[in-house]
């Protein structure tokens, strides 16, 4: 299964709900994961540009692409963002990847022309 960073930014009104009727966000978002393949592994409440951030795991980018539009879509997000990551086996396995890689870079043109 793939692994995602997931960084969401609330609404004022859902953190007003959230006051209303204090609740722990993993249980309730858990099921919504479940219902497309994955898993949330944990999730945390962060300060700055969002306000909870997560690492879950998903079959593939469908789904997570299902999820983040499926939870975004209710309204209570104003900020969403998806992450993929790559364990450490598999980043070196791209920097090997990359090693036969048949890419040329732009050039400079000369001056004056472009």
């Amino acid at each position: 299964m793939a692994e995602y960073l997931i960084q969401v930014g609330y609404t004022p009104e859902a953190w007003a709900g959230m006051i209303r009727e204090p609740q722990n966000r993993l249980e309730l978002v858990a099921p919504a994961a479940e219902s497309l393949g994955g898993k949330f592994k944990q999730a945390w409440v962060s300060f700055g540009e969002y306000d909870l951030v997560g690492i879950i795991e998903m079959p593939d980018n469908v789904a997570a692409a299902a999820f983040s539009i499926g939870v975004t879509s209710k309204g209570a997000i104003r900020a969403l963002k998806t992450t993929p990551l790559l364990s450490m086996e598999q980043s070196v396995e791209a920097m090997g990847r990359a090693q036969r890689i048949a890419y040329t870079p732009p050039t400079k043109s000369p001056a004056g022309v472009g």
